[in-house]
């Protein structure tokens, strides 16, 4: 049964509202390298990041220490938000979504979703994978049948565990968690 370790990207250097694509700050950097030493003994393993700036580089130093390439899957990258929505915008969305459940939103980010589960219900080997918030809670939520948009609130470089138990998951170990005061 595949061992699916969820790590949440380190700080990045802006928030949600701010900057699409932000790269990590000083502390995400550090952190990254806080959640390395914590899984190194575990591999190496397959990796995967989202396409996104803060994950690849949240995924450098795991990635330097067993010697590997983390592949791209853009199914754990962060929530789509609406074409066109300007920065600003996109704080009042996020906000509002993560405060409802799934069955309120639209086709678009169910589709998301569905994809989301299913990209890691399929990793076939133990794997390390670098995501988002609101990714990691899809994943929670599909393990724990909870429909609200957000479960728990992982902190950055926090390691949730899942099994990938034939297709569907479990949840063996929450990740750390923080009081959400920013999105980034």
């Amino acid at each position: 049964m595949p061992r699916i370790y969820m790590v949440r990207h380190g700080r990045a250097a802006a928030g949600f509202g701010e900057d699409m694509d932000p790269g990590l700050d000083d502390l995400g950097r550090q952190q990254s390298e806080g959640a390395a030493e914590k899984l190194r003994g575990l591999g190496p393993l397959a990796l995967l990041a989202s396409p996104l700036r803060r994950t690849q580089e949240t995924a450098i130093p795991l990635a330097r220490a067993w010697d590997r390439v983390p592949l791209l899957e853009p199914a754990v990258a962060e929530i789509p938000s609406p074409k066109g929505m300007s920065l600003e915008d996109r704080v009042v969305w996020l906000r509002k979504l993560m405060a409802g459940s799934w069955r309120e939103v639209g086709p678009d980010l169910a589709r998301w979703r569905e994809a989301c589960v299913a990209a890691v219900a399929a990793l076939p080997e133990d794997t390390v994978v670098f995501s988002h918030y609101v990714a990691i809670n899809v994943l929670m939520g599909a393990a724990t049948s909870d429909d609200r948009v957000v479960c728990f609130s992982p902190e950055n470089c926090s390691i949730t565990v899942f099994d990938n138990a034939g297709g569907a998951l479990k949840l063996i170990e929450k990740g750390s968690e923080a009081s959400l005061t920013k999105v980034n």
